[in-house]
């Protein structure tokens, strides 16, 4: 059947989708611990010759982190600055962890006028297949410093989430499944943090009205996704026949279980004869 998550165990190529809130406390602190789990397991899967790419959230998290602001800095200009800082500080820690491991990661910074000029789009998936052919682990965020979609506009934007972010770049890599790990266990039918009487959705095969009417707004405050951008990534890498996979971020692990078959989560199934991943 469609919703047999044992074609996950097949999986080659896999995109991986972190979010603020699995990277940092609740105080805005990078959570350590769990940056460097999410190393050891996307290496463990790199010895078995599986293909990552690792799309993270967090640089202006890491950034107030870093600079040891009380809060998120409000104007577009302060947030951007803070990216720039954070970013930098993201990346270190994430070379830093994997090293340990024995891998290499480079950064890739998008923004939405690189995937929609054909030329630059190219060249983006060459260097995406020539890092992945080499070993090396793509590390791909939104270039916050330059581009204001995700810190000006919020859940309304069209490309600035990470979460819309990673089906495109699941679709630019031709990917057989993504996995966005987030601080909730998968999809339910109403929101759990308003409504006692919640059921978790193991199996979205369509993304149909009545599943629509259950993604909430935004996510956390230390985060800008919800399950609007859930649903829109999920939209995007299914019609182009990926699968995907939407699970708790808190313990790292769960990756392994997810590429284990397990039913862990919300499995969005992929349409049968969807159109070119990298279109």
């Amino acid at each position: 059947m469609c919703d047999d998550r044992s074609i996950l165990r097949e999986a080659k190529r896999i995109v991986v989708k972190v979010g603020t809130s699995t990277l940092t406390y609740d105080n805005g602190k990078t959570n350590l611990g769990t940056m460097d789990k999410l190393a050891r397991v996307l290496s463990d899967l790199l010895n078995q010759d599986k293909e990552i790419v690792l799309v993270s959230s967090g640089a202006i998290g890491v950034g107030v982190g870093k600079l040891k602001f009380r809060g998120k800095p409000k104007t577009v200009r302060e947030k951007q600055a803070v990216a720039a800082v954070g970013q930098c500080e993201l990346m270190h820690m994430y070379s830093k962890f994997f090293s340990e491991y024995g891998h290499v990661v480079a950064q890739i910074l998008l923004t939405r006028d690189v995937v929609d000029n054909d030329h630059r789009r190219q060249n983006v998936i060459n260097t995406f297949e020539t890092l992945i052919e080499l070993g090396i682990v793509p590390i791909v965020n939104e270039n916050d410093s330059v581009s204001i979609d995700e810190i000006e506009y919020g859940e309304h934007r069209v490309f600035g989430d990470n979460d819309t972010l990673s089906a495109i770049v699941s679709k630019l890599v031709k990917a057989d499944v993504l996995i966005i790990l987030s601080d909730i266990d998968g999809f339910y039918d109403c929101d759990p943090k308003k409504n006692s009487c919640f059921n978790l959705i193991s199996t979205i095969e369509d993304i149909t009205p009545e599943i629509e009417k259950c993604a909430g707004g935004a996510g956390t405050k230390r985060g800008t996704g919800g399950m609007i951008t859930k649903l829109s990534a999920a939209r995007i890498v299914t019609s182009a026949g990926i699968n995907m996979v939407l699970a708790n971020g808190k313990d790292p692990g769960v990756i392994l279980k997810i590429l284990n078959g397990e039913k862990v989560g919300t499995m969005f199934v992929a349409k049968k004869g969807g159109c070119e991943k990298n279109e």
